[in-house]
């Protein structure tokens, strides 16, 4: 099982020796952010559980719900803790799978809880989440947690070309922006707007200093144009920042990762402190964050370009 999933091999081993010994919880929390493999870890694992290697089964139970921000106490009691009595249709465990769990709100959760204080001994429930902090400490406690981590740049870039046909510089460099999330090195790999995305971040970082709010907000808003998310689009510009970084204490450009602006990089670099960039790199990091929990975005773009310009001298 988990053949086709890079990286994370502990959790692997986990869940393989969990279905080779038949020592199964009844609950799991996998957790990572959005492309680092949390379905296809579930998918594996539910199919390992029920006999299956692919296919629709009745005994892989998916929840949808209609409110896209939120999983309410009626989608958990109509779709998990009313169908759990229901026993497997023809495999020894029924599988629940949960994505964005953290949507589930605290009646939900509180739903959800009592199947997991008695749950049927055939049923295995996988929550799936980009942040497990949001659960209940009694759903926390009552189920196995696997944090996923971060793909080492070297196996993603192997991936990319074994499994895309990318070429080895384009991979490398898909990698390093991706941060560690094979999803997000693949959506970069395979987009044919790879390289306006990169130079419209290249702009943006170099630039920052001279834009007011609104044109920064925008400029930051127009990547929609290329179907990438936003909290995405930061990540790029925070290896920007890194390379500047690096190149400050290192004065070596071989290890930049955007080693064609190696001269605005070393511009960059002496202009600014160490404490400076570091800065630039953490609010860069908590715009993305804000984004993510659903902050205005007008707001958390003018306190970013405002740290940029503080720090950029």
């Amino acid at each position: 099982m988990f053949d086709k999933i890079i990286g994370n091999d502990e959790i692997k081993n986990q869940l393989n020796d969990a279905l080779k010994n038949g020592r199964i919880s009844h609950a799991y929390i996998i957790s990572g952010p959005d492309g680092a493999g949390k379905n296809l870890f579930a998918e594996d694992f539910a199919y390992g559980l029920v006999g299956k290697r692919e296919g629709y089964t009745p005994d892989i139970v998916r929840l949808v719900h209609e409110k896209p921000r939120t999983i309410t106490v009626s989608d958990i009691r109509s779709q998990v803790t009313g169908d759990a009595q229901i026993r497997p249709y023809d495999a020894e465990w029924k599988v629940y799978i949960i994505d964005d769990a953290q949507k589930m709100n605290e009646a939900a959760q509180n739903a959800l809880l009592k199947t997991l204080e008695e749950p049927p001994q055939y049923v295995v429930i996988l929550l799936l989440t980009t942040n497990p902090n949001v659960f209940l400490p009694t759903i926390t406690s009552r189920c196995v947690s696997l944090s996923l981590r971060p793909v080492p740049d070297d196996d993603i870039t192997k991936f990319l070309i074994d499994n895309y046909a990318i070429d080895p510089n384009k991979a490398s460099v898909c990698a390093s922006f991706s941060q560690g999330n094979v999803g997000k090195a693949v959506l970069l790999a395979s987009s044919e707007d790879f390289a306006q995305i990169k130079s419209s971040a290249c702009t943006l970082a170099k630039n920052a200093r001279n834009m007011d709010a609104s044109e920064f907000a925008q400029a930051i808003r127009q990547i929609n144009d290329y179907h990438m998310d936003l909290s995405d689009y930061l990540d790029i510009l925070t290896v920007w920042f890194r390379d500047v970084l690096r190149f400050k204490a290192t004065q070596d450009a071989n290890d930049l990762i955007f080693k064609d602006e190696t001269m605005d990089v070393k511009k960059e670099a002496e202009k600014s402190s160490y404490a400076g960039i570091e800065e630039i790199i953490s609010s860069i990091q908590r715009a993305g964050e804000r984004l993510r929990a659903n902050v205005n975005y007008d707001l958390t773009m003018e306190l970013l370009l405002e740290t940029i310009k503080e720090n950029q001298k």
